[in-house]
C-alpha cells in the first residue's frame, strides 16, 4: 500500500497553520459563533502565542479545507469509536472535536471547551506526548487540564486558564518560585493541579485521571466520561504504552 504523503503544514512548526472552524450542531452553542471565533484569535495572539509561540489563523467554514486543520462543533459523538478530541483529517491533518450537548449537560461552556481543545491541539495534535513528572510518573502534556474550570473573559467571550511550558518541568519542583505555571497564575508549582482540574497520569503501567478535589472526583463520577477529551485520552494512552 502507498504511503500518503503528509502536507507540508500538517506538524511543520515553521509554518502558522489555518484552522477551519466549523459548526455542525443544531443546538444553539450559548454563544455567537463568529464572534466567539474572533474572540479566539484574540485570546492566541494575546494570551496563548506569548507563552508558547504557536500560532495560528481562524477561519469560519462549512467544510474541511485544503491544507487547513479543522476544529468541528457536533451535537454529540459521531462514531463510538471515533478518537474524538485527537483524530487527523483524511488528508492526515489536525482535527478537534467540541461535543455541544456533552459540553453544556456537564455545565461547561462552549466557548471554554473549544479553547481547551483548541491549545492542545496546538501543541500536541495528535495527544502522544508525556511529560516525566514526580515519583516515577509520567503526565500527559495537556496544557488546560490542571487547571480547567478556571476562566477568563477575552473581548467578552470566556476562555479556558491555560499552563505554561515551566509547568512540565520537573527541576523546578525544587525551585516553585522560579516561574509562572498557568496564565491566571493561580498555579504555583510544577505538576500542580488546581481544585477544578485534572490530570491524566501514567504509573505502574496504569492510566488514570487524577482529580484536583474530592469535588472534582465526584463530578467526573456523574458526568458520563465517554466522549471526553480525557476518556480519548486514556483510550490512546493504554494503547500506546502496551
Amino acid at each position: 500500500m502507498r504511503k500518503r504523503k503528509l502536507p507540508a503544514s500538517a506538524f511543520n512548526r515553521a509554518i502558522v497553520p489555518t484552522i477551519a472552524c466549523i459548526n455542525r450542531a443544531k443546538v444553539p452553542l450559548g454563544v455567537d459563533f463568529d464572534e466567539m471565533i474572533e474572540a479566539l484569535q484574540s485570546f492566541l495572539e494575546d494570551c496563548f502565542v506569548p507563552a508558547w509561540g504557536a500560532p495560528a489563523r481562524l477561519i469560519k467554514a462549512t467544510k474541511e479545507r485544503p491544507g487547513a486543520w479543522t476544529m468541528i462543533f457536533l451535537d454529540e459523538a459521531d462514531d463510538d469509536d471515533a478518537q474524538g478530541y485527537h483524530e487527523l483529517t483524511k488528508d492526515g491533518l489536525p482535527l478537534s472535536k467540541v461535543f455541544v450537548v456533552p459540553t453544556l449537560e456537564n455545565g461547561d461552556l462552549v466557548s471554554v471547551t473549544a479553547c481547551h481543545e483548541l491549545c492542545e491541539m496546538l501543541i500536541d495534535p495528535t495527544a502522544i506526548l508525556w511529560s516525566e513528572g514526580p515519583r516515577n510518573t509520567l503526565w500527559a502534556y495537556e496544557v488546560c487540564d490542571a487547571c480547567e474550570e478556571e476562566t477568563f473573559k477575552v473581548d467578552g467571550i470566556d476562555m479556558s486558564d491555560f499552563v505554561f511550558p515551566a509547568y512540565f518541568e520537573k527541576f523546578r519542583l525544587e525551585h516553585p518560585r522560579s516561574a509562572q505555571y498557568d496564565y491566571l497564575d493561580k498555579i504555583k508549582q510544577p505538576f500542580q493541579i488546581l481544585d477544578g482540574g485534572y490530570s491524566t497520569i501514567y504509573r505502574a503501567g496504569k492510566v488514570s485521571d487524577r482529580a484536583g478535589s474530592p469535588a472534582k472526583a465526584r463530578r467526573f463520577a456523574r458526568e458520563d466520561r465517554r466522549f471526553h477529551r480525557s476518556w480519548f485520552r486514556e483510550q490512546d494512552a493504554t494503547r500506546s504504552m502496551r
